[in-house]
């Protein structure tokens, strides 16, 4: 499915949150804390942006852009100085305690096991490493929830109809979001993986979560 979409996924993702979802990003990288000549990874990099934000606010950053779907990776531009790994986020290729920084956007939702991933997140992690998760949550306002579900629902799939051809993909993404975890169960399954001063931030309505946490130094 996302092999599909990977033509017009950066340009539907635009499209369905107003450009927010470039804000949102912005937004990811001010919680960060890089080390000098950080060693990051972009976990279900998709087409790049977020390795390429990680890359314009670091010098001398080491970049892994990794991504279940070789067609997302191949998606991508500007990949210089961005290495890219096809990998399965729950069975990730990498050395234990490799990485100061692990990043997802948009990537735990879609995961058949949210606790491995956590758990291969986190085997990654050097001690004292950050891992950040931006993704979408269920809404908390009961005022907005008819709206949210009929943009979802409705307005979603018909734009990804008109835009990429798959109105069966942009079914999912509305299915997958009101199927997922709230905010603060992801921030419990995070601290059970153990991951310490774990916080949130909720955006857009209460419809987009980051999540941040850190792995205790030995």
């Amino acid at each position: 499915m996302f092999t599909r979409i990977a033509g017009r996924y950066d340009l539907m993702n635009r499209l369905m949150s107003f450009g927010q979802d470039v804000f949102w990003r912005r937004k990811m990288m001010v919680k960060i804390n890089f080390p000098p000549r950080a060693v990051v990874l972009d976990l279900g990099a998709g087409t790049g942006d977020l390795s390429r934000e990680v890359r314009r606010l670091t010098e001398g950053a080491s970049i892994t852009a990794a991504d279940f779907t070789l067609g997302m990776l191949e998606a991508g531009k500007e990949w210089q100085s961005i290495q890219r790994c096809n990998a399965d986020a729950m069975r990730l290729p990498f050395a234990a305690d490799r990485f100061d920084v692990v990043v997802s956007g948009f990537l735990v939702r879609n995961v058949e096991s949210v606790e491995q991933t956590l758990a291969e997140m986190v085997r990654v992690l050097k001690p004292g490493g950050q891992l950040l998760i931006l993704d979408m949550t269920r809404p908390r306002s009961k005022v907005l929830a008819p709206f949210i579900r009929f943009y979802l629902n409705r307005v979603v799939p018909l734009l990804g109809a008109m835009v990429t051809g798959q109105k069966e993909a942009y079914t999912y993404l509305p299915d997958s979001t009101q199927s997922f975890l709230k905010a603060e169960e992801l921030a419990n399954k995070m601290k059970a993986s153990g991951l310490h001063d774990v916080e949130f931030e909720t955006l857009n309505f209460g419809t987009v979560a980051i999540h941040h946490g850190v792995l205790a130094e030995y």
